[in-house]
């Protein structure tokens, strides 16, 4: 199955899910919140709203290598990945704040800086497919966004 079959198969899993759990770890210092996301299929990326101030995202400011995975009440389905977070600024700061309000419009109030989690690979198991099935993407130069 190619790279950009995989990730259409990934991606339709990933918008229907709304909760993941960030993992970010440096020097021995180790961390994982839940956080509401929306999910950019284009550029395969996160976005989530989060203060500066929490415990993750004070330690994405100083170390931006981030795991997680999305959570779901099915217990037989599920994907994790890894990338790097980036706190927005400008213009990209708006624009994923207006996406990020659309899919959760409780949040149009709050101040909380917005989020890029950048996501460098993705592993999905599907055992409705079959015990152990995976399926994997991996971003390189041809399939960067």
């Amino acid at each position: 199955m190619s790279n950009g079959n995989e990730l259409s198969i990934i991606s339709r899993y990933m918008k229907k899910l709304h909760v993941l759990t960030l993992c970010v770890g440096g020097n021995s210092e180790l961390w994982c919140a839940s956080c509401s996301y929306t999910y950019d299929e284009n550029e395969v990326d996160f976005y989530i709203m989060t203060e500066t101030s929490t415990r993750h995202g004070e330690m994405m400011l100083r170390y931006p290598a981030i795991a997680g995975q999305p959570k779901t009440i099915m217990l037989i389905k599920g994907v994790q990945f890894s990338g790097q977070a980036l706190l927005l600024q400008g213009e990209e700061a708006v624009s994923a704040r207006e996406r990020y309000t659309q899919r959760f419009p409780i949040a149009r109030g709050a101040t909380s800086p917005v989020w890029r989690l950048r996501i460098d690979t993705l592993k999905m198991t599907d055992n409705t497919l079959g015990f152990g099935t995976k399926r994997h993407w991996h971003r390189d130069e041809e399939n960067d966004g």
